[in-house]
């Protein structure tokens, strides 16, 4: 005879809830902030109770960790994965340094899922710091350092201390360029608002890699 279960158990018939579930939350995070946001307004969202939604995530900062996690380890590797192509190629550039940094994140544009993530990872630094912090260290602590360390190559009269601080720049320029936050709308009295298409999506891209390889570039001084 089979052993009853004491445990509520995985809900069966829902094997894709959990990914519902983190679609819905990084909606909700990119647009209310975490501490906007309740476990139960997520649950609300996708017509379920807050008990399921715990039995997938067990409180809101575990959710959290697991709506950015699942996208940005993502880049972290696509970035890594890039930087050793070159790497093994040779003879790059600057600006194909800062593209192969900035194309993981730029493929986000595309859908509107991934622009939620943008919203969300360009409000972090908002976020409480005993979260925020812990994320950013953990994903891209490993993955930036090897770039500005790329970088340094490329650009060896640039003290290193002003080389990490560029790339500090190119992170900042990169997370107002890609996010809906940025005053583009505002500025071109509306020509920039709305989802962008494919097109204007590279040629955001190309904007920003022309712009931060120029400062990348500039002289010391």
């Amino acid at each position: 005879m089979a052993k009853k279960r004491n445990g509520p158990g995985r809900p069966g018939g829902q094997t894709n809830l959990s990914e519902s579930i983190l679609d819905v939350a990084e909606q909700m995070f990119a647009d209310n902030g975490f501490a906007g946001t309740a476990m139960r307004h997520v649950a609300e969202r996708i017509g379920a109770t807050p008990a399921l939604i715990n039995y997938y995530f067990s409180n809101k900062e575990t959710l959290f960790r697991a709506v950015f996690l699942r996208r940005a380890e993502k880049i972290t590797e696509d970035r890594m994965a890039r930087l050793a192509a070159l790497e093994a190629a040779g003879g790059y550039c600057v600006e194909d340094l800062v593209r192969a940094f900035l194309e993981p994140t730029a493929a986000l544009l595309d859908t509107a899922q991934g622009r939620s993530f943008l919203r969300l990872h360009s409000r972090l630094h908002m976020e409480p710091e005993e979260i925020a912090f812990a994320l950013r260290r953990q994903v891209y602590q490993a993955s930036t350092r090897a770039y500005a360390e790329a970088f340094a190559r490329l650009l060896p009269d640039l003290p290193p201390r002003r080389v990490y601080h560029r790339v500090s720049l190119m992170v900042g320029a990169y997370l107002y360029a890609f996010s809906d936050t940025n005053r583009l709308g505002e500025l071109t009295e509306g020509i920039g608002d709305g989802p962008l298409p494919g097109g204007e999506g590279d040629r955001m891209l190309q904007d920003v890699v022309e712009f931060v390889a120029a400062g990348m570039r500039a002289s010391p001084g």
